[in-house]
């Protein structure tokens, strides 16, 4: 079992956002920590996990870095005692509210990877994307988590934005490499409904060529692709385990849980949840769900499709996919090896392309 804790504040709405977070509302952190607390509590009760049954915690955002290290100590003193030993606890944080008290605070807590929202060095850029800090907060805040004793540091980086050039992507990455980080997640740009950015869909360069670019940079440092976005000589427990289909637990306002062939949703409004953090509304997923959801996320990361998952008809999709030298066949498993191509190979093996 995984589990997600959901922190929806944030101190600037970037223009490309479509997670549930708020700018406007850092007056209702403290119940919203308390209200986190007794859905934790519910969910493990609910599930009934026993000590150590939680493999890996990610506290996500919005900007987890908003609430002070303080208001998770109630969190870690429920949660710790179902955390197995040695459970790979991460934080996302945003440079210009990643203090050293806050760092020092959230690793006394006993979170041991720390994933930056940094986007880009450039701030130019920076501005454009509406991000709170600059190339030099994200800098310092990078080095300062070094210093005070965090081996794994990862950082993201937005590409294929109005301006991006070549030069550009290699100036962020050569930046990135001379800090001490052991991951990058690359992310497209993509236009969502709802954002700033969907008023100027325009901002979108669709130069295909810079994912690309951007990967052979990083495999040039020695960072492995183990998933379409995701690359390092650490690779993070907890993606794995989305992507390897594992259960998780989802609390907070706007997250997600999976459980028991379920997946469920607690309240997203923040005032809502307040008042009611036990709320879920749940939708089942059918056997063809979950393959389904097996098959492209396998494919788009190191995980793979066992071909034990797949009917007669797919598995022959998918050898055609081999003999074609797409997918090998390994140990009984479908490995993809170019992963901007798994969502139309997902969709061949599934009968559904054009």
């Amino acid at each position: 079992m995984l589990a997600y804790l959901h922190i929806p504040f944030c101190d600037s709405k970037c223009h490309y956002c479509s997670f549930n977070s708020y700018t406007n509302m850092h007056d209702r952190v403290e119940s919203y920590m308390q209200a986190l607390q007794s859905s934790l509590e519910y969910q493990l009760q609910k599930y009934a996990l026993k000590s150590g049954s939680i493999e890996t915690l990610f506290i996500g955002g919005g900007t987890p870095s908003v609430a002070g290290a303080a208001l998770y100590e109630p969190i870690f003193q429920t949660i710790t005692p179902y955390l197995q030993d040695g459970a790979e606890i991460t934080c996302e944080a945003n440079p210009n509210s990643a203090t050293k008290s806050w760092l020092s605070g959230m690793r006394n807590l006993g979170v041991n990877r720390l994933s930056f929202g940094v986007q880009s060095f450039n701030n130019k850029k920076l501005q454009q994307l509406n991000r709170a800090h600059n190339s030099q907060e994200a800098i310092k805040a990078i080095e300062n988590a070094a210093n005070i004793g965090f081996e794994n540091i990862s950082l993201d980086i937005i590409y294929d934005f109005q301006g991006d050039s070549k030069e550009l992507i290699q100036s962020d990455l050569n930046l990135a490499f001379s800090l001490p980080i052991n991951h990058i997640s690359s992310y497209e740009l993509t236009i969502e409904k709802a954002t700033t950015f969907a008023k100027t869909p325009e901002v979108k360069s669709n130069q295909e060529q810079l994912g690309y670019y951007l990967r052979g940079l990083i495999l040039k440092h020695e960072f492995k692709q183990y998933e379409v976005s995701n690359y390092g000589n650490y690779q993070s427990r907890h993606n794995l385990g989305y992507w390897q289909h594992k259960e998780y637990l989802g609390i907070g306002a706007g997250a997600v849980g999976y459980a028991n062939k379920e997946r469920y949703y607690p309240h997203s409004n923040i005032d809502n949840f307040i008042k009611d953090p036990i709320f879920s509304k749940s939708e089942p997923l059918s056997k063809q769900d979950i393959q389904t959801e097996k098959i492209l996320l396998g494919l788009r990361s190191i995980v793979g499709v066992p071909q034990g998952i797949l009917t007669k008809q797919m598995q022959e999709r998918a050898d055609i996919l081999c003999n074609e030298g797409k997918l090998e066949l390994q140990n009984g498993v479908y490995q993809n090896r170019e992963f901007f191509l798994s969502d139309e190979l997902s969709l061949f093996i599934m009968g559904t392309s054009g």
